[in-house]
């Protein structure tokens, strides 16, 4: 089992990443009931909350059959910080987070996420009043460092577990890289080897299959992996990925059917959320990746994301497996 604090997880478990406009509640939902063993929120700003602002209140909405379940913060000032943890801590989560990985210009200009990783003293003085501020464990998400000259992470891995941080997760890039290139987990493995480090490190970068996500565990040693992008439009990854580490053996590819089932599950979950109108509008960014890959497509994909009602995006959903059951037998 690998343990964070006292939330018990299998043996190399999967991680579903905290991604903005995507790992909600809805989405979430496809992806426990698919495999994914601990999910987060999406990152949710300190000042936001502390504001109240309505946005950032409702992403700590988290619902019992998610567990364990984490909520993920970022911010810049670190007695913020400190007070958003106390916050969040009343939702009843499994853990508090801290994003220290976010390299977008309005999170990172800001001197928020991976801006962090410029001043490791200040990370280290806001993970700890995290730490103080709550009774859950405490875990930290982050990069290799700011560039390819500042690759910090082995310094920063010993210094927050020193304060009382319980996991790791470690994106196989730096700030400036974005997500461009491919992620080098190479500085991921050289964690696992220090004799200092006894909480899990998990990684994350480029996990797309189950035959990387089983080579990247013998190669570098990682208690568990966090995968991201490759979920979106497919939650089966986290199943597909277990069965092959357990057996070596592929998992049968999701039928037309089982795609329309589960982007129909997302749509009702996402409707019962957010209401029809909300619900319908922001269920729009999911329907080409759930059908990514089906010929010709388009005209359907057109009809989706201009149906505003729950009735007529359901009958599409209708028509397309019926119509791609015919075409892909």
């Amino acid at each position: 089992m690998i343990n964070i604090g006292t939330i018990q997880l299998p043996d190399f478990p999967l991680l579903l990443a905290p991604m903005e406009d995507v790992s909600d509640p809805p989405f979430r939902a496809v992806c426990k009931a698919n495999g994914a063993d601990l999910m987060y929120t999406e990152f949710i700003s300190s000042e936001g909350l502390i504001r109240d602002a309505a946005k950032s209140v409702q992403k700590l909405d988290i619902f019992e059959y998610e567990r364990p379940i984490g909520i993920q913060l970022f911010g810049s000032d670190v007695e913020t910080m400190g007070e958003c943890a106390r916050i969040a801590t009343r939702a009843n989560p499994d853990l508090i987070d801290i994003n220290y990985g976010c390299p977008v210009k309005n999170v990172a200009c800001r001197g928020a996420g991976a801006a962090l990783l410029q001043d490791i003293p200040k990370m280290v003085r806001m993970t700890e009043a995290v730490v103080k501020a709550t009774h859950l464990p405490v875990t930290v998400k982050t990069r290799l460092g700011w560039d390819e000259s500042t690759k910090n992470i082995g310094e920063v891995a010993e210094r927050l577990q020193d304060i009382g941080i319980k996991a790791l997760t470690v994106h196989g890039r730096t700030r400036v890289q974005m997500y461009k290139g491919e992620a080098d987990w190479t500085l991921i493995g050289r964690i696992k080897e220090n004799s200092r480090i006894q909480i899990p490190i998990f990684g994350n970068g480029d996990i797309d299959s189950p035959e990387k996500a089983l080579e990247y565990k013998n190669r570098y040693g990682v208690d568990g992996v966090m995968i991201g992008r490759a979920s979106i439009g497919h939650p089966w990854i986290f199943n597909e990925i277990k069965h092959f580490v357990q057996t070596g053996q592929h998992l049968a590819p999701p039928t037309i059917a089982d795609r329309v089932a589960v982007c129909r599950q997302h749509l009702d979950f996402s409707i019962r959320w957010k209401g029809e109108i909300v619900g319908l509008f922001e269920m729009r960014r999911h329907y080409a990746n759930y059908f990514k890959g089906l010929p010709d497509f388009k005209p359907y994909r057109m009809r989706l994301v201009t149906t505003d009602s729950y009735s007529g995006v359901s009958a599409i959903l209708d028509e397309i497996q019926e119509s791609y059951v015919v075409e892909l037998v």
